[in-house]
């Protein structure tokens, strides 16, 4: 393995260490929210340049995110700065989270978003399966999440909502 490819997996191993500020049991990689990197020379080491699509223009925790990007990337050996940038094109969907994504996003105690092949928001309880909810509120804590009530094991939780380009 050369050295830049052995530079580029520490990067990717730091950043997968970057979770999101309100899920700890999902990365910015789980989330589908990183888009790409770049690796240029800079004073004796290298200068990275994370580009970050945010799940939702409006999210609160971009700045969290952003600090805690440049304190994983910047703890890699020969990195000497670490700059992030944020983009909206392409849009973030859904579709990005990853199955490890999905998994944490359930241990954490919040149904990951899916879709019917009919294209209908479909919602299984993260703590039994079940598919007997009720919607209590379209909105939740956050803007990209909802309150659902399982009527099976009677636990309150809340679902990620799917985001398409189609919808």
């Amino acid at each position: 393995m050369s050295g830049m490819d052995r530079l580029h997996d520490d990067i990717m191993r730091a950043l997968d260490t970057v979770k999101d500020p309100e899920i700890d049991t999902v990365s910015i990689l789980d989330l589908g929210m990183f888009e790409s990197f770049e690796v240029a020379e800079h004073d004796g080491g290298y200068a990275v340049n994370v580009t970050v699509l945010p799940t939702f223009l409006g999210c609160p925790a971009l700045e969290f995110i952003k600090q805690n990007i440049i304190k994983a990337v910047s703890g890699v050996d020969g990195v000497s700065r670490t700059e992030v940038g944020f983009v909206f094109e392409p849009p973030w969907t859904s579709d990005r989270i990853t199955e490890r994504g999905e998994a944490g996003l359930k241990a954490f105690g919040i149904a990951p978003p899916r879709q019917s092949e009919e294209g209908e928001w479909q919602i299984d309880c993260p703590y039994c399966g079940s598919t007997y909810v009720t919607m209590e509120n379209l909105f939740g804590p956050t803007a990209c999440r909802s309150i659902v009530y399982c009527k099976s094991c009677k636990n309150p939780f809340e679902a990620m909502k799917p985001v398409s380009t189609l919808m």
